[in-house]
């Protein structure tokens, strides 16, 4: 045995668990079966922009220990993500405030706003049975017909009516001017770009890229006492109980020889027609400017398209539906049974998580098994 850890995944997981270890006194190797560490958050610089490549990644919790562990690694700026949609080429603020309301009727105070949406409620009388039904009992027909319905059946390639409830249990219904997407005590962007970030929390760590764990697992194994194993658990078990259900997005990223685009870091295309869920101009998270505080001249963007998963592709949102979470629990028995081998991230647990949880879970596992 070499080390007394071997993690699978350059990702946030990784990087957390790793640093952790690290710190400990534990020999530890990295590796990852992609060109580049920090998993989904990688972002690459072009002109002086840090180009999101996994699609925006912005960062918000309201964990402070979750904060205080993150800001050792990077300075963030102050970004606030505040999206606008875009429906057949009317502009409308997100999420759901009083601004929106007023572009939607034009209504000026919250007490008109909130009348106009108790009165479209009213459409669905007993428990919603779908997505569609749930979100008119939320917000009424107009918002979801002009700010929902399209989007959401890009993202998930399924109608409406065919998708569960709970997926929007909650939709955010602001009857004030806000329009601060998240409701997050700490937001931001690292500065410098999150690979910069993750580069920091492995310092003096081996890291070996371009190498795929489950092409030579037993070789790999045999390196370590302990497996962090952060990529798909299906795969890690060779699919033989089926393959897990994911969406991925596709992008397409393009330079502009223009210094504005859009306006905004991140504008939704809320209509079915237009094919692609939202574009991304990356500049904007850091307010448009390089690291000396100069405008910048030119500008990227990236068109996101939604595409159900398949094999090759990089699965992105786990489908957490009856039957995948099914099939996930008997998965989780395999590994519950796998010896000196920690399941974790968003693909090893098969879970939807947000960059803060991802962070609190591997420091919580790290703190519970390294010894």
């Amino acid at each position: 045995m070499k080390y007394d850890y071997l993690i699978v995944g350059a990702g946030l997981y990784g990087a957390v668990f790793a640093h952790e270890a690290k710190k400990a006194g534990k020999s530890v190797l990295v590796i990852d079966k992609r060109p580049n560490i920090a998993g989904n958050v990688y972002t690459k610089e072009t002109e002086g922009i840090h180009v999101h490549i996994y699609g925006a990644h912005i960062f918000h919790t309201n964990n402070k220990q979750v904060w205080d562990y993150i800001t050792q690694f990077a300075e963030f700026n102050r970004f606030t993500n505040s999206p606008v949609a875009n429906y057949k080429g009317k502009l409308y603020s997100l999420p759901f405030n009083m601004y929106t309301f007023n572009q939607m009727w034009g209504v000026v105070t919250p007490e008109e706003a909130a009348s106009k949406i108790e009165e479209q409620r009213k459409e669905i009388t007993g428990e919603p049975q779908n997505l569609e039904e749930q979100a008119i009992s939320l917000v009424g027909r107009d918002i979801y017909e002009k700010l929902i319905k399209g989007y959401t059946e890009k993202q998930w390639g399924r109608a409406c009516k065919e998708l569960p409830a709970f997926i929007i249990k909650r939709l955010p219904v602001r009857l004030t001017f806000d329009n601060n997407y998240f409701n997050a005590l700490y937001q931001g962007i690292p500065v410098g770009g999150y690979t910069k970030m993750v580069e920091n929390m492995l310092s003096g760590i081996e890291v070996r890229l371009n190498t795929d764990y489950l092409e030579n697992k037993s070789e790999f194994d045999q390196l370590a006492e302990t497996v962090v194993y952060t990529g798909a658990i299906d795969a890690y078990f060779g699919f033989r109980l089926g393959a897990l259900e994911y969406r991925s997005v596709r992008f397409e990223t393009e330079l502009l020889d223009k210094p504005n685009f859009q306006g905004n870091a991140a504008v939704n295309y809320t209509d079915r027609e237009t094919p692609w869920t939202r574009i991304i101009e990356h500049k904007w998270f850091e307010f448009g400017k390089d690291a000396n505080g100069n405008d910048l001249p030119k500008t990227v963007i990236s068109r996101e398209y939604s595409s159900e998963w398949k094999p090759g592709d990089e699965p992105y949102y786990p489908v957490n539906d009856e039957k995948n979470g099914a099939l996930y629990a008997e998965y989780k028995k395999l590994a519950d049974a796998e010896k000196n081998i920690i399941f974790g991230g968003r693909l090893g647990e098969y879970k939807y998580y947000d960059m803060d949880a991802v962070i609190a879970s591997a420091l919580e596992k790290a703190k519970r098994c390294i010894r």
